[in-house]
């Protein structure tokens, strides 16, 4: 079984139908995602700014991160949850979108980009709390995180307006590969 006859098949499902298909539910959903993203973006960007010495540079690093990342962790999970079902209720034509797999490979490196932040530089935060531009680790983090997560923003808007669908064809053989297109040959 591949990837994609796998999604076919939950495409397929009473749950994956309903969902797309629902006057209210998927608008629901559609607009907690964004909003939920929002708020996660939002909190992430005035840490990266203070990080940078951009903004709140008078605001110790640890205290600006206590009061943002409850936040920031809550809006994250709701939106990841919202996510999943919007993958969920389409998910052939997302795995197939070529801005869905750029969102995918930004969304990983942007939670690496987390992970890293918050496993080295702000492990040792009280050594630089109160300095008003953080340590270049820290500012690397910061410049990767507001690229990620705007690429993250530009992608997730433009899944809306999929100019490679599978469905359209032809298309370059590269667009093809890249959107995991299965086109048959021209021949058939």
């Amino acid at each position: 079984m591949t990837i994609l006859s796998a999604l076919e098949w939950l495409a397929r499902t009473p749950w994956s139908v309903a969902l797309h298909e629902s006057l209210y539910v998927w608008p629901f959903l559609e607009s907690t995602h964004v909003l939920m993203l929002t708020l996660f973006v939002g909190t992430a960007v005035m840490l990266d700014l203070r990080l940078l010495g951009l903004a709140f540079r008078r605001m110790p690093v640890s205290e600006l991160t206590g009061r943002l990342l409850p936040w920031t962790r809550a809006g994250g999970a709701v939106m990841v949850i919202t996510g999943f079902l919007l993958f969920y209720a389409t998910p052939v034509r997302n795995y197939q979108n070529i801005f869905f797999r750029i969102k995918v490979v930004l969304l990983i490196l942007a939670a690496l980009n987390v992970y890293l932040f918050h496993s080295r530089p702000h492990r040792r935060v009280k050594e630089w709390d109160l300095d008003p531009v953080a340590p270049r680790a820290a500012r690397v983090a910061a410049v990767v995180s507001l690229l990620a997560w705007a690429g993250v923003v530009v992608a997730g808007r433009l899944i809306a307006y999929n100019w490679f669908d599978c469905d359209i064809q032809p298309q370059p053989p590269f667009v093809n590969w890249v959107a995991g297109c299965v086109v048959p040959p021209a021949d058939q």
